[in-house]
């Protein structure tokens, strides 16, 4: 994109009462970002939606104020930026209506032909979630996924952190901009982060992390993947409504089953009974369900690994083969 295009994307952006969808209703209907804000007022108030307060916000100067100052921003401290329609833009979330026109970036992002999973879940990770988590990135690693999540306490951290021990990408989706870390316990992992992947974020330098901006962010989560997985979660929270928004986007959901009685577990069994997710207890079982192809990167390894990856059988039980 040129810089104009930039600009008037973020200036887009920026324009109250236009959220994602109607940005990209504008855009197809003028042919460009730029061309949103050259066209005549009786030409926009033709689409359905489009009333006088958003008119009279798209001709408001701030906005372009903003951008500018958002983009001194973006170059200086070199920030990636992507446009809904570039190649580089995430191809799972392209295809998600409410998916945002830009999208900001920093680290050693690459998701091109990549096999990608989200995994979330409560922040108060029991024993049981953690062992989940630690056999899971352990026996998936081979095939090399991207591990998406939120840079939270518990769920997140935990398995972002293993994917960094095994070697394999880890994006976090930022409820904020890039020019802070929340938590800020976190900020200790930003730079091994940027190193295996990175962060991603829609939200701009102006933006803190209010609870709004959480909710806007498990679509990032649940679009960006081909599947998700909730390993814990209580009987409410953000978790919850990431794998909602992966069912409104026609993606597998994942849930790790546990005891009746451990409140953690309440959200997963829930989500299993009402049948939102598929149960999950092992890496082979998602392999499964995706239909993903084992790669043999290391003829050496991969008949070792893949013996880890599925189910083995007892001596009677192959009397039944």
């Amino acid at each position: 994109m040129t810089e104009n295009e930039i600009i008037a994307s973020l200036r887009l952006q920026s324009v109250r009462n236009v959220g994602s969808i109607t940005a990209k209703k504008l855009i197809a209907h003028c042919g460009s970002p730029s061309a949103v804000f050259m066209d005549k007022v009786q030409h926009l108030s033709r689409l359905p939606g489009i009333g006088s307060t958003v008119l009279k916000e798209l001709k408001n100067a701030t906005h372009l104020k903003n951008a500018e100052k958002e983009l001194h921003f973006i170059q200086k401290e070199n920030i990636g930026i992507t446009y809904f329609e570039d190649e580089e833009y995430p191809s799972f979330l392209k295809h998600c209506v409410d998916a945002p026109i830009v999208l900001f970036k920093k680290g050693s992002i690459n998701l091109s032909r990549r096999k990608i999973i989200s995994v979330v879940g409560t922040r108060n990770i029991t024993n049981y979630g953690r062992a989940f988590c630690e056999q899971f990135i352990s026996d998936i690693a081979p095939l090399d996924p991207v591990i998406v999540s939120g840079f939270a306490y518990g769920v997140d951290i935990t398995v972002q952190k293993l994917a960094m021990e095994h070697g394999l990408q880890t994006i976090g989706c930022l409820a904020h901009g890039l020019n802070q870390m929340y938590p800020k316990n976190h900020s200790k992992y930003a730079n091994g982060f940027m190193e295996n992947g990175g962060f991603l974020t829609e939200f701009w330098s102006s933006s803190n992390p209010d609870r709004e901006n959480f909710l806007k962010r498990n679509r990032i989560i649940a679009g960006i993947s081909e599947a998700t997985i909730v390993v814990e979660s209580a009987e409410k929270g953000g978790s919850l409504v990431t794998a909602d928004i992966a069912n409104s986007y026609n993606r597998e959901v994942f849930a790790v089953p546990g005891r009746y009685t451990d409140k953690y577990s309440k959200g997963c069994n829930d989500l299993i009974k009402k049948q939102k997710a598929h149960m999950i207890t092992s890496a082979a079982e998602l392999v499964y369900f995706l239909g993903w192809d084992w790669e043999e990167q290391n003829e050496g390894n991969a008949s070792a690994t893949q013996k880890q990856l599925f189910v083995e059988l007892e001596p009677m039980e192959h009397s039944y083969l």
